[in-house]
């Protein structure tokens, strides 16, 4: 059973990011929108299960919890937090497994291009999003289209559909293919 030990808030008001002193999970980032999506996860069923959740994301050692616009987190958030704690961490569930969509894509991918947006993503780009209780998957690269899915807070968050995606596109442009075009799926 893990202990929250920090909780905070992230650019999207809409989402909050809970810090845990042990991981729910290794390197596995898991999402889920909808409360049918998580029937099958003891966690997100949970959290879902508390009422006005949108959308339930978490790896490692954090879980970030989207609310309804009209729900209020002062009486969302001791309630959120009473599935969180009854968690089972990594170390409990005996289960080490680890696996991160866009980093096995890469490691299966002949694509020189894949392995190094990879790394550019996992130095430049992953440790930010997740700081702000989010991620980013790739979906897939075809020719100079790359397809990406945000995740947890940055899923519905305004500036990843804008600045973020932009400074990503930029960044991708200039260290791996001039030509390339990135695509949030």
């Amino acid at each position: 059973m893990p202990k929250i030990s920090d909780i905070q808030e992230t650019p999207n008001p809409n989402a909050v990011k809970f810090i845990l002193r042990e991981p729910v999970t290794s390197g596995v980032a898991r999402q889920f929108g909808s409360s049918d999506q998580a029937q099958s996860d003891d966690l997100a069923k949970s959290l879902f299960d508390v009422g006005s959740v949108v959308s339930v994301f978490y790896m490692d050692n954090m879980v970030t919890v989207e609310k309804e616009d009209a729900a209020d987190w002062d009486e969302l958030l001791p309630t959120l937090a009473v599935p969180i704690r009854a968690a089972q961490s990594v170390a409990a569930s005996g289960n080490g497994a680890s696996a991160i969509g866009g980093a096995i894509a890469a490691v299966t991918s002949d694509d020189p291009r894949l392995l190094r947006i990879n790394e550019i993503l996992d130095e430049k780009v992953r440790p930010y999003l997740m700081g702000d209780g989010g991620y980013l998957e790739i979906l897939d690269l075809s020719d100079h289209t790359l397809k990406i899915r945000y995740q947890g807070a940055c899923g519905s968050c305004p500036s990843s559909l804008t600045g973020t995606l932009m400074a990503i596109e930029g960044m991708l442009k200039e260290q791996v293919d001039p030509d390339l075009e990135v695509i949030v799926v």
